[in-house]
């Protein structure tokens, strides 16, 4: 692979996702509607993330929560490669309860960045599982054995103010409806200078950046059901399909149409 270059890549299982990496592209603040589990293969990056700023290097492991914000940043001039697998939470939730016995809780990823050894030895080959697409009774197996390795690492989750998780909500309820800042002060009960100091501080991103991110997330999954690009663009609340390009590109480093490919 070239750098520069980002590969989708067919699954076995329907709700994952692969993604195969080396660029030096920086990607700013955003969030992902899935869970992420990768391994740096080649060079480091440093990023934000929902524990604080952090550095992955070769053989480290990264992951990503659902909602988390981060970003990622090349560390040097050679950039970085990666392997990336995404989970449909639902995905997550049901492997969660399977291996519970159903007990279960909100599960999260502990940790941003790890290189505990059990973990990472476990993903490379669930991830040749994944991608090999000839059955999924070995990638199944694959999942269950390295989510149960991580199950037991939980981080205390950062705590969100009631008045701010309305203000999430009232955004989640209809990504696509035209917000505004009184609308979410109505709310909160807060002023909209709270409400935008509020937010970012107990999220990470301004009210309007978390909004984009709701959209974007839209218009993902309806591309990955086949929806022509221009009418994602529609339905996802974007001015127009050049728009939501540019807001795609930032957030997953790959343009809608290479996505679209993925599913063809």
């Amino acid at each position: 692979m070239k750098t520069g270059q980002f590969r989708m890549r067919r699954c076995a299982i329907e709700g994952v996702e692969a993604v195969e990496a080396d660029t030096t592209h920086s990607f700013g603040r955003h969030t992902h509607d899935q869970f992420g589990i990768g391994i740096i293969l080649r060079g480091a990056q440093k990023s934000a993330s929902g524990r604080g700023p952090v550095e992955a290097g070769p053989g480290d492991m990264i992951t990503v929560n659902p909602g988390e914000v981060h970003d990622g940043h090349p560390i040097g001039d050679a950039g970085r490669s990666w392997r990336m697998l995404y989970f449909d939470p639902a995905l997550i939730a049901a492997t969660v309860l399977d291996i519970g016995e159903g007990a279960t809780g909100d599960f999260v990823f502990a940790k941003p960045v790890m290189t505990d050894r059990q973990a990472v030895d476990r993903f490379l080959p669930v991830y040749a599982e994944m991608i090999q697409g000839r059955e999924v009774l070995a990638p199944e197996t694959g999942l269950l054995q390295l989510i149960a390795a991580l199950m037991d690492k939980r981080p205390k989750m950062q705590f969100v103010p009631p008045s701010i998780d309305r203000a999430k909500c009232l955004i989640d309820d209809d990504p696509v409806a035209a917000i505004t800042l009184a609308d979410l002060a109505a709310a909160t009960g807060l002023s909209r200078f709270q409400v935008v100091r509020a937010f970012a501080e107990a999220t990470g991103m301004t009210p309007h950046a978390y909004l984009v991110q709701r959209r974007i997330g839209i218009v993902r999954r309806m591309i990955a059901r086949g929806t022509p690009l221009a009418d994602a663009a529609f339905a996802g609340g974007f001015a127009d399909q050049s728009h939501m390009t540019r807001t795609f590109v930032r957030a997953y480093g790959v343009t809608p149409g290479a996505y679209a490919l993925a599913f063809s």
